[in-house]
């Protein structure tokens, strides 16, 4: 027990369940839903391992330090007297980033600027020099978060945003954040055991998502570096055991997964991150238009996908959503189809009624993440069956 630590992974609104499982799944101890958040329990080996393989977390943090802070001043002398030579020299580079939920401190930008302030004056008082800025590639990230009048200071072991996976060369309008196409196919209960189809798949990120759930291939193997790799007990010998202890639970994948979009573009920028996700074999892009296609196959589909909200593209919503809602129902029968939007009023046009309603984010836009089941012949007929 004596080398096991607390660490909390952040997410997005809504997906604390599913992270909590993630975490309880590859063995975390004492996890405990928050707000956005996720706390637990684990070692070093488990801080590297839940970086690689969580699919609903933005950051891991590592807390180093919690205590109550009244003023600017206060804030500064505690954070100066706090050891940090031990996590960084004098030639090296920091970031930090501050969250504020409080009455007392409102900026924070300002609680950043006056944390950097504290850390760097105890170097220049130390050793006569002092370690520079990076806002990009900082040797140590730290995060300050500041919860009324209580102050959390904590490394940031992943470095860059969990959901920058490292397969995405080319975007289209409006990409997808990839922990939210993770989160939404995790959410409809996608586990790999039929076929799939996203029927508007602009530059591929919930098929690359969907294939790595399928084949329980870790989210984060292509990413180019972790916040850790660069802290003064990184090892990289225990690493590369847990990389490979990852790679060993990969799984067969017994059907097919297929992207279809209209813009010849949006087919190209898709094949592209497919193959930079090494996934080629496993997914199918093609230029298609939903709207004149059909269902390919008679075994069950699992449909996820993103239609444009009008935010960004210049669509007739209400003529656009009826038309989701008629092919779902002429051509799709035997499908369960997810869709999110945050064209709320839109809804009402699909002409179906859907089974599940999940409130989301998209970005700051809330969202509705629906399910429509559709069944093989009527509802009734169906059931009648039974």
């Amino acid at each position: 027990m004596g080398n096991n630590f607390k660490m909390v992974a952040k997410t997005l609104f809504g997906f604390e369940p599913l992270l909590a499982k993630e975490l309880r799944n590859l063995g975390a101890m004492e996890v405990k839903e928050g707000v956005r958040s996720v706390s637990f329990v684990g070692d070093k080996g488990f801080m590297y391992k839940a970086n690689l393989s969580l699919r609903t977390a933005i950051k891991v943090l590592k807390p180093i330090d919690s205590f109550k802070v009244f003023s600017e001043e206060d804030l500064y002398k505690k954070v100066n007297r706090m050891p940090w030579e031990k996590y960084l020299d004098a030639t090296d580079t920091l970031a930090i980033d501050a969250t504020v939920h409080s009455d007392k401190f409102t900026h924070s930008k300002y609680i950043a600027l006056k944390s950097k302030d504290a850390i760097v004056d105890r170097f220049r008082e130390k050793y006569g020099q002092r370690p520079g800025i990076d806002l990009d590639f900082p040797t140590l990230r730290i995060n300050m978060h500041i919860e009324k009048d209580t102050c959390t200071v904590s490394l940031d072991s992943s470095g860059q945003s969990l959901h920058k996976r490292g397969y995405k060369s080319a975007t289209n309008i409006a990409p997808i954040n990839e922990v939210l196409a993770a989160g939404m196919l995790l959410h409809s209960g996608w586990d790999g055991q039929c076929d799939f189809l996203d029927p508007m798949c602009g530059s591929g990120t919930i098929l690359i998502e969907a294939a790595m759930i399928a084949c329980n291939i870790p989210p984060n193997l292509n990413r180019k570096e972790f916040g850790f790799e660069k802290w003064k007990d990184w090892d990289e010998a225990l690493f590369e055991k847990i990389e490979e202890s990852v790679l060993k639970k990969m799984r067969d994948f017994h059907f097919t997964i297929k992207g279809y979009d209209k813009a010849p573009s949006a087919v190209h920028k898709a094949k592209d991150n497919v193959e930079n996700a090494n996934l080629s074999e496993f997914i199918t892009v093609e230029q298609q238009d939903f709207f004149k296609s059909e269902k390919q196959i008679e075994r069950h589909l699992h449909m996820v996908f993103n239609p444009p909200y009008g935010e960004r593209l210049n669509i007739d919503m209400p003529e656009f959503y009826k038309a989701i809602g008629d092919t779902l129902k002429q051509s799709y029968p035997g499908t369960h189809a997810w869709f999110i939007t945050s064209n709320l009023e839109a809804i009402k046009h699909v002409g179906l009624r859907p089974s599940r309603k999940i409130k989301l984010f998209n970005g700051s836009l809330e969202s509705k993440l629906l399910k429509y089941e559709i069944y093989e012949g009527s509802k009734k007929a169906k059931s009648n069956k039974f």
